[in-house]
């Protein structure tokens, strides 16, 4: 009896073992959130594996309850297609996927943080009711991206801005105004930092960047051409490149030698980019300490300063008022 409980114990490390190599090559550890890498996963996917995607993503509770039939036919696609998508995402079998769904689901439901996500917003919604969904919807993204991000790459690019010579940040539109406040955060504290949206002048200031200089380019898909040609421009002078975006396989992250990830959670009239800009703010807000930590005298100095420079400008608004 205890040598087959030691044999059944073996054989289960051994599936483990391998499941959780096959997690690694998929790009998931065992902390990750399922639905936070099937959504950052779904532009890979094409066809049948994408609708079932979209099904797990459409409805996760039901996901975690259906059985691997159910799931394809809510999906329209097959078992052997549900199964392909599971081992896609590093699982062992579609149980594996299940329980990885509702042990989420579940923790979601217990913090709150899935109170209305998904519904849409009515126009005759009172306005209670929709500060409740965007408040569950950023909630979960915040934790999302707490998910995914990985704290060593946010520590490497800290220490190459905290080193720098010059900071270029490119983005276009919401990205843009993403990275324009990053660029103020770090030129408070004595960063030389631009932002650039436009991108006839940001292919011209990231040509004149060399090696010892960062480049930081904003895109939630990772797949806007200017932002992604102005990044490319950097790195071929020998910039250190660094992404900010929701897709570890886009283009952006691929070109980039430090990817930094953001969640996102859409609601209505708050589609995927817009319902970014709270999590890549977030995590620029981190990037932004990491580097004043890392310069604290000179950013301790530099933040006095400017302080006193707009002091005065405070104080007469305060007289006037």
């Amino acid at each position: 009896m205890v040598d087959h409980e030691v044999d059944t114990a073996a054989r289960t490390a051994v599936v483990d073992a391998e499941a959780f190599d096959r997690r690694l090559a998929a790009g998931l550890s065992p902390s990750d959130s399922v639905l936070v890498r099937v959504r950052a996963r779904l532009p890979e996917f094409t066809g049948a594996l994408q609708r079932v995607a979209e099904q797990v993503l459409a409805d996760p509770e039901a996901a975690a309850r259906a059985t691997i039939v159910e799931l394809a036919e809510r999906s329209g696609t097959s078992p052997a297609t549900v199964t392909r998508f599971c081992r896609a995402m590093g699982f062992e079998g579609y149980a594996d996927l299940r329980l990885g769904i509702a042990a989420e689901t579940g923790r979601a439901r217990s913090a709150g943080w899935t109170v209305d996500i998904g519904r849409e917003i009515q126009p005759g919604d009172p306005l209670e009711r929709v500060l409740g969904q965007i408040m569950a919807a950023d909630t979960q993204a915040m934790h999302d991206t707490a998910t995914l991000l990985d704290l060593r790459e946010v520590e490497r690019a800290a220490e190459a801005i905290a080193a720098a010579t010059r900071v270029n940040i490119f983005g276009a539109s919401g990205s843009a105004l993403v990275g324009a406040e990053m660029q103020f955060s770090l030129h408070r504290i004595g960063v030389p930092a631009w932002s650039w949206h436009d991108v006839h002048e940001g292919l011209a200031s990231a040509a004149l960047l060399r090696d010892g200089d960062v480049a930081l380019g904003i895109s939630h898909t990772g797949e806007t051409r200017e932002t992604i040609e102005m990044l490319a421009e950097a790195g071929s002078h020998g910039a250190t490149t660094v992404a900010l975006t929701s897709f570890p396989r886009s283009p952006l992250a691929e070109l980039a030698d430090i990817v930094l990830l953001t969640a996102s959670q859409a609601t209505t009239f708050r589609p995927d980019a817009l319902s970014a800009r709270h999590p890549q703010l977030v995590v620029l807000d981190l990037l932004y300490i990491a580097v004043a930590q890392r310069t604290h005298d000179r950013a301790h100095s530099a933040f006095q300063r400017t302080a006193r420079a707009v002091g005065g400008h405070k104080a007469a608004k305060e007289v006037r008022g």
